[in-house]
């Protein structure tokens, strides 16, 4: 990260992962500008509580001397059943999935602190957010999605076929793209998203061979496309690859490739 300072909050995470990321992840260079805050799962909840907000403040500290903060918080769903357990100690009527009212207040104002400040400094918080049974209506998502810039799924199926990162694309939003992306890469990424719907609907009928080549000029060029993609989307831990050669890289799939219409490009 090209971050001035990293902000790390560990929130209800077992002690032996925390230990593994600190040694085997982070390492000495990574440590050495930045700062952990961790609250295991063994902790009361008040403490897992106060690590989320805590993290929070030292990151506007950071922020408001005019610092680039990266803030990584894992999780937002543990940081929220850590005051759901304290909202049913104090007597707070349960609502959706149990969690109290109290945990849909005060996640928007945990949320809301990071951001660009008034001067150079800024914040940019990336949040983890557990869902149960891959439901992505679980309470917790659905207020993070409502807040937050953007959101990227991660998806069971996609982990399963070794696909990795295993972003689920078609799930997966940015508020904020069309602010910082040129117009060339909005509409390529829109092609993208198009090609990768258009597989989706008609994956069945192409894994059972019912689908007939020609029926569909948009369905053939998914087909086509299909594969080229899903290499281009996927990315080993320790590969590296900057963010022009990555849009040149995209660019070249989708002109090697014939047009939808069948006719000229």
């Amino acid at each position: 990260t090209s971050a001035d300072i990293n902000v790390i909050a560990l929130i209800g995470e077992r002690g032996r992962e925390v230990r593994e990321f600190i040694e085997r992840d982070l390492g000495p260079e990574g440590l050495r500008r930045s700062i952990i805050i961790s609250a295991t799962s063994d902790r009361s909840p008040l403490q897992r509580v106060r690590a989320a907000y805590l993290a929070t403040t030292i990151a506007e500290h950071f922020r408001d001397q005019g610092k680039k903060v990266l803030l990584r918080m894992d999780s937002l769903t543990r940081f929220a059943m850590a005051r759901r357990e304290i909202g049913l100690a104090i007597g707070e009527p349960p609502t959706s999935k149990g969690y109290t009212p109290s945990v849909f207040a005060l996640l928007p104002s945990l949320l809301e602190r990071a951001g660009n400040a008034q001067g150079e400094g800024g914040i940019t918080g990336i949040y983890t957010v557990l869902v149960e049974g891959d439901d992505m209506n679980d309470p917790v998502a659905d207020t993070a999605r409502s807040i937050l810039d953007g959101h990227i799924v991660l998806s069971r199926k996609l982990a399963a076929q070794n696909h990795f990162p295993a972003v689920a694309v078609l799930e997966s939003a940015s508020r904020c793209m069309s602010d910082v992306v040129s117009r060339e890469h909005k509409e390529m990424a829109a092609q993208v998203r198009q090609i990768l719907a258009d597989y989706a609907e008609a994956e069945d009928l192409i894994n059972i061979g019912a689908y007939a080549k020609g029926s569909n000029p948009r369905i053939d060029r998914a087909i086509e496309l299909i594969e080229p993609l899903r290499a281009f989307l996927r990315q080993d831990v320790e590969e590296t690859v900057d963010f022009p050669k990555t849009i040149r890289a995209l660019a070249q799939i989708l002109r090697d490739a014939p047009p939808a219409n069948g006719g000229r490009r």
